[in-house]
């Protein structure tokens, strides 16, 4: 498993959080992180979806942070951008005839639930407040 979502979503939410009251745009974002703009504003729309952002269309426009960052828990932005249980993706044809196959995922299926509820349980004593704290 290789995403970068919960990192590229964290990364721009820990800059919204860190310039209160200012209008960042994807393009300033994007260089931070070193990605395309375009990803910056797939992500951001999510973020707006979540309420968490607000943005600003025009020359002097971008997006802040529209939530104080203590309302947000790194359990709520996991959530929010989670595509595939951490542990990845179960393979989708296993052999029905091996006694292997036949019952392996119900069994990971059980196995990613408790990883994630593990994670998402840890995830939700952290907040971005807490995150962003570490950059001052």
């Amino acid at each position: 498993m290789n995403n970068t979502r919960f990192a590229t979503v964290l990364h721009i939410l820990t800059l919204l959080a860190k310039a209160p009251g200012e209008w960042l745009s994807s393009d300033w974002i994007a260089g931070s992180i070193q990605i395309n703009p375009v990803i910056v504003r797939k992500e951001l729309g999510v973020l707006q979806d979540q309420g968490w952002v607000i943005s600003k269309k025009g020359k002097e426009g971008g997006s802040m942070l529209g939530v104080p960052s203590r309302e947000i828990s790194l359990a709520d932005i996991y959530k929010a951008v989670k595509s595939t249980s951490v542990l990845g993706k179960k393979n989708q044809n296993p052999n029905p005839k091996c006694p292997v196959g036949r019952h392996v995922n119900a069994e990971l299926e059980q196995l990613f639930a408790e990883t994630d509820a593990l994670l998402c349980a840890t995830l939700s004593h952290k907040t971005l407040e807490n995150f962003v704290q570490q950059f001052e």
